[in-house]
């Protein structure tokens, strides 16, 4: 395929593989059919030395390559969710919710465990080891009592153990994270939390019991109006706060609610401006659903400006700090989806979700039904 680099001072970034839909060009993709290769807005993704996983959301299933894939559309090794790769549709195409999936988004693997968060159901799933044949039941879920069980918050008030809407799941430092999107905070845990364990962090609200979005007020350095994604290292924590078009920052990362330090596509904590019709630039962003945080680069998905923005060095405090790179598009002035062009190996449209490990950057590219891995090579 062919490759365009972005090559800086700090850093080379170009595409080096797609997985998904190809299109027969311009803007028109082809059906968004399940197969095993066929993805419908995936929006979350983890990768590692061996191991790929994709929540492909429109399909209600996550799939799974052992071994990285090596070539443009390989097909995945193994679909949970559905009875096989020919099937969609929410809940196991009618099977009920104790082995089915309504609208996956977060993905996430620690220590041989496979992390889902299912959004739609209000829970996160957990398989004590990575899947190696299909249809394989989760073991257990975060956030509700039981397998068949998926009324938001338990089915009763907002609490330290119930979810609503958990779109994206992080681990940092030794802490685990959901983001309680639907409840505008994020949860806590010091290590991993077991069935039923109340979160030791409420993140964004002053109470377990609270859920307004910004606390019923404007925004501020310790509130949320989308809380969508977590990332960061062992000196900052960064939530992407979508809705308010802004990524937050903690440095340390909190043990108690508490204001950010830091924040990011906003100049300052309390605005949450929206810039539409207007060129970016490097500092602005607009409902960022991702972030990615992995040897010093930070990476988020401006997903509505259908980018993906770098920074070469972690920025900890402040605001408004300026990219240093731009994925997606031609130069930091644009935002249109596929550069306003043609789908093409290095454009994007809706990036949904990011990982990134060691030198390579995985991205959803939900918009054109695919997702990318990039190499992020520092001289």
């Amino acid at each position: 395929m062919g490759i365009m680099s972005l090559a800086l001072d700090q850093f080379t970034a170009r595409p080096l593989l797609r997985l998904g839909a190809e299109s027969p060009g311009g803007l028109a993709l082809p059906p968004a059919e399940p197969t095993p290769s066929q993805l419908y807005a995936p929006r979350g993704v983890y990768i590692d030395d061996s191991l790929l996983v994709v929540a492909d959301s429109g399909n209600h299933r996550v799939l799974i390559w052992h071994g990285l894939p090596a070539r443009d559309g390989q097909a995945a090794d193994v679909v949970l969710g559905q009875p096989g790769f020919f099937s969609e549709g929410p809940r196991a195409a009618g099977r009920g919710p104790q082995n089915g999936l309504h609208l996956p988004t977060g993905v996430l693997v620690i220590d041989g465990r496979l992390y889902v968060a299912d959004a739609w159901h209000h829970r996160v799933l957990v398989w004590q080891r990575v899947p190696e044949h299909s249809d394989t039941p989760p073991d257990y879920a975060l956030g509700q009592d039981a397998l068949d069980a998926v009324e938001p918050n338990r089915g009763g008030s907002v609490g330290a153990t119930g979810l609503y809407w958990p779109y994206g799941i992080g681990w940092v430092a030794g802490w685990f994270y959901v983001a309680d999107t639907g409840n505008r905070r994020v949860l806590g845990w010091h290590g991993l939390p077991a069935p039923g364990q109340p979160a030791d962090l409420v993140l964004g609200q002053p109470t377990p019991a609270d859920h307004a979005e910004n606390r019923d007020g404007p925004p501020s350095a310790n509130s949320f109006r989308w809380p969508h994604a977590i990332a960061g290292d062992e000196r900052t924590l960064y939530v992407a706060d979508a809705g308010n078009h802004r990524i937050l920052g903690w440095s340390p990362a909190p043990t108690r609610d508490q204001p950010a330090d830091l924040v990011l596509g906003q100049p300052d904590m309390a605005s949450a401006r929206e810039l539409p019709h207007a060129p970016q630039g490097p500092s602005k962003l607009r409902f960022p659903y991702a972030v990615a945080c992995a040897n010093g680069v930070l990476v988020a998905a401006d997903t509505a400006n259908n980018r993906a923005l770098v920074w070469a060095e972690l920025p900890r405090s402040g605001a408004f700090h300026p990219a240093a790179a731009v994925l997606g598009q031609d130069d930091f002035a644009g935002s249109g989806e596929n550069r306003w062009r043609a789908v093409a190996p290095d454009t994007l449209c809706w990036p949904y979700g990011l990982h990134l490990h060691g030198g390579r950057l995985a991205i959803t590219d939900s918009g054109n039904n695919r997702v990318m891995i990039w190499s992020l090579a520092q001289p």
